[in-house]
């Protein structure tokens, strides 16, 4: 390997650690700006784990860069122990307790939104999921798409595909990629009516893939740019919600999984993939945005250790009038993170093998 492969190598990786670790830190950002505005003390607040490399303390928080890139966190007094400050988390109202729980995976939601929204405005343009054309052979000029012969027209806007509400072009690569059957029902919207086709079948004969159409692209506009980045944030995490869903009914299984080490190794991969700067900066702020709503989403499942948990002692906290003990509380939580480190072991443990094999 070469100088300039070497130099490529180095900065691909020290871009994937930076990308990983923003989405990171916004989202305990999210959990440090709220504290702040509900008057929870907070003590530390750190970019990086491990040893502290560099630290400054401010009237009452500690901020600090630490050596590992791979993650971060924000300290709230009295936030796993009892506390006689009036200004610790376990003084404050459950609602704004509620608040400063939920503010980190809002916060990476925010996230995906906004970088998709800049994603969109580096495209120049915005597709959308209404059929412009359908795929012929070039030679002959004859049809080649298997949709077209099964009731599918020009100007059909998608609605619906096997029962699919289909947002943006997002829903549509997934649903035809990801279907189990050849054949599916769609509902589109043609001359102002809904139109149900019940059985249609997407095949480019000429290259057995699914895609056997082209869909219309419009002009941005503000309204375009801020309804579309809002739709695909939901189609995203929808999409992502039906993987967590795969997982549980056995569809996906452990191999599928990839921790911190596998994150950074596939924004690795984008940061490489195009061959201008605005096609490797769309590639990374893609896979960046799908990261980050994964982040949110994840971190809202009510497993111990992890906001999504924390969030439903509080809502029981609210519904009985009365705090479950810390020490119950403290418990679970640290049963939960246990199991969660012994699962990232052995994700990173697969993530580094599948890195030794390529």
């Amino acid at each position: 390997m070469n100088l300039g492969s070497l130099l490529v190598s180095a900065v691909t990786i020290i871009v994937a650690l930076l990308v990983f670790l923003f989405i990171v830190v916004f989202h305990e950002f999210g959990h440090f700006i709220v504290a702040k505005l509900c008057g929870i003390r907070v003590n530390k607040f750190a970019i990086g784990m491990g040893p502290v490399l560099l630290k400054k303390q401010g009237r009452e928080t500690e901020y600090s860069i630490r050596l590992l890139p791979i993650g971060g966190f924000c300290a709230m007094e009295g936030e796993d122990e009892e506390s006689s400050d009036s200004r610790a988390f376990g003084k404050k109202s459950v609602w704004k307790r509620m608040a400063v729980v939920v503010a980190g995976a809002v916060m990476n939601l925010i996230l995906g939104f906004l970088l998709i929204l800049i994603t969109t405005l580096l495209y120049g343009d915005i597709s959308t999921v209404t059929i412009a054309d359908f795929t012929y052979d070039k030679d002959s000029g004859t049809s080649t798409s298997t949709s077209q012969t099964c009731g599918l027209q020009k100007d059909d806007t998608i609605l619906y595909l096997d029962g699919m509400r289909i947002l943006t072009d997002t829903d549509l690569s997934y649903k035809l990629q990801n279907s189990e059957s050849d054949t599916m029902e769609v509902v589109v919207r043609r001359n102002g009516e809904k139109v149900t086709l019940p059985a249609v079948t997407f095949r480019n004969t000429a290259t057995e893939g699914r895609l056997d159409f082209y869909v219309y692209g419009e002009h941005l506009t503000v309204w375009r740019v801020l309804r579309y980045s809002f739709l695909d944030t939901i189609s995203t995490g929808r999409l992502i919600w039906s993987s967590l869903s795969d997982l549980l009914t056995g569809r996906l299984g452990f191999h599928d999984l990839s921790g911190p080490v596998g994150i950074v190794s596939t924004i690795g991969e984008a940061v490489s993939y195009g061959e201008t700067l605005r096609q490797h900066v769309i590639s990374v702020l893609s896979l960046a945005s799908f990261i980050t709503i994964n982040v949110g989403i994840f971190n809202l499942l009510p497993i111990p250790a992890l906001d999504g948990a924390r969030l439903v002692f509080l809502v029981v906290e609210a519904i009985r009038r009365k705090p479950i003990p810390p020490e119950r509380e403290g418990m679970v939580h640290l049963i939960g993170m246990a199991l969660l480190m012994l699962l990232l072991l052995a994700v990173t443990f697969q993530d580094i093998s599948r890195l030794i094999e390529k």
